[in-house]
């Protein structure tokens, strides 16, 4: 019997579990996966991104029932373990209602003020370098950032005050990284193997090492790995979960607890209330509403890659972003997205994206001139998006929409490319090879809970308590309401501090 049992290690489970670490509570935290070995094979771009090394074999169905392998992570950390621990607060006004091309993203129950001093604490527990006030679209906050900005290597630099010139205004992109981990380490350490790589030397600002491993320095937190939740169990009133029902090395278990914190992630958390289906639940638990699995959103993300006019041997280039279509402005009518920059490319993370090499390159030379982007436009809430199971195996019903902002967002980045002079070559002119990111590709999702005060058209209060059961909370990228345009993880973060203080001042005291 334990006091709260929390499920899954990821950005919500790992900070649930370092806030409440010293209640003196009895906790537990299930991971499906073991912790990510630490070997050679954690840099190597063959093993990381053609071969799948550390994803899933797990098989989902898309929505014509047609099988692919997702790029999930099943391992303590969870998915933080691969991000390129880019952490955004959400703009103030994407608390509130947005029109887009696509249609409306709806207003939050809560506001921005409700998240500003957990945001800041965040940043400081996930080692956030940035420069306050350099992106014009950042919520104002009086305190700086925790550490001081990464800086952009030569060729970035360069690239920078060309867009600057252009008219844009680029800016430093918040990172988590923590540069002294260990108090014994000496080597010298560059930031190259980082996005969408495990990173074997733990300076990355992960869920795992920012705030699971602080939390099972007490004596009353406890792990335990290679352990799927298989589905949750009402008491007979049909208002408390009183099991939780794992397998763990083949054997199915019973596991018991007064307070259950459902953190898998958004389409897993979403997948276990479903699985947890019974007769007094025909739809599943927490389900009163239909809305558990539906609003499924994860952006609508384009990488793209850039040819230089000369070679670019940044090792690290994740340093800028650019929000100036951030909002509706600069000619358009509705809010365009975000762009930042994404780790340097290699010859091989090239070739797994695209089946052909350009006109007059080699994949080697294509890498050696690359510069790499990430777009990123709002993904809007629709009920038919959505995620179910089937005979036991997660169905993912996704149709894209609000492409046409998407669209916008590309042609103006490759026009701002393109003013510069430097971005056309001899050997091919002006090539851009872009890449859409499919439903396989869920490092975004959130939406499949969704937060509100009416119980008959969300699924948790603002507070992530689901409605229909006393002793539920479901804390990860569920609970969004709308996608915004910025990275998730920093927003569930600071949720998970935030219920977290909830449960230890008005829950746990009663």
């Amino acid at each position: 019997m334990y006091d709260i049992i929390i499920i899954g290690s990821g950005a919500g489970g790992a900070t649930m579990a370092y806030r409440l670490a010293d209640t003196g509570k009895k906790i537990l935290i299930i991971e499906r996966g073991d912790y990510v070995p630490v070997e050679k094979e954690n840099w190597d771009s063959v093993e990381v991104f053609e071969k799948n090394r550390y994803t899933t074999n797990d098989l989902w169905l898309d929505k014509h029932g047609k099988p692919f392998r997702p790029g999930m992570h099943y391992n303590v950390g969870g998915n933080t373990k691969f991000y390129g621990a880019a952490l955004f607060r959400l703009r103030e006004e994407d608390f509130g209602e947005i029109k887009h091309y696509g249609g409306v993203s709806p207003a939050w129950p809560i506001q921005y003020k409700d998240l500003q001093n957990y945001y800041l604490e965040a940043e400081k527990l996930f080692h956030v370098h940035g420069k306050r006030g350099s992106d014009p679209t950042e919520p104002f906050d009086s305190e700086p950032y925790p550490n001081p900005p990464l800086p952009h290597e030569p060729r970035i630099q360069e690239i920078v005050d060309e867009l600057t010139d252009y008219g844009l205004h680029p800016f430093e992109l918040p990172i988590g990284v923590n540069f002294t981990p260990h108090t014994t380490a000496n080597a010298p350490y560059i930031l190259d193997r980082f996005d969408g790589f495990p990173d074997a030397a733990e300076r990355k600002g992960d869920a795992h090492l920012c705030a699971l491993a602080k939390a099972l320095e007490y004596p009353n937190v406890e792990l335990m790995v290679n352990t799927k939740v298989l589905k949750l169990n009402t008491d007979a009133s049909g208002t408390k979960i009183s099991e939780v029902v794992v397998e763990q090395n083949g054997e199915t278990k019973i596991l018991s607890s007064e307070l259950v914190i459902l953190s898998a992630g958004a389409i897993n958390s979403a997948a276990i209330l479903l699985e947890s289906k019974s007769e007094q639940f025909p739809n599943g638990l927490a389900n009163t509403s239909d809305q558990v699995g539906r609003n499924y959103m994860f952006h609508q993300n384009t990488a793209l890659v850039a040819l230089y006019i000369e070679p670019n041997p940044t090792k690290f280039g994740k340093t800028f972003g650019i929000n100036d279509f951030y909002h509706a402005n600069r000619d358009y009518e509705f809010p365009l997205g975000h762009i930042q920059m994404l780790g340097k490319s290699d010859a091989h993370q090239i070739k797994a994206d695209s089946p052909v090499a350009a006109p007059g390159f080699t994949f080697e030379l294509m890498a050696e001139h690359a510069v790499d982007f990430w777009l990123t436009s709002e993904d809007l809430p629709d009920p038919e998006n959505r995620v179910t199971v089937e005979d036991g195996q997660i169905k993912i019903s996704y149709s894209e929409n609000n492409q046409k902002g998407h669209e916008f967002l590309k042609s103006e980045l490759i026009k701002a490319l393109k003013a510069s002079g430097k971005f056309e070559t001899f050997l091919f002119k002006g090539f851009y090879f872009s890449k859409g990111m499919d439903v396989a590709s869920p490092a975004h999702q959130n939406g499949t809970t969704k937060m509100g005060l009416d119980p008959a058209t969300s699924v948790v209060d603002t507070n992530c308590k689901a409605h229909d059961l006393r002793n539920l909370y479901i804390v990860d990228g569920g609970f969004f309401v709308s996608s915004g345009a910025v990275n998730p993880a920093l927003t569930i973060i600071a949720m998970a501090l935030r219920v977290g203080d909830h449960l230890k001042n008005e829950v746990l005291t009663s």
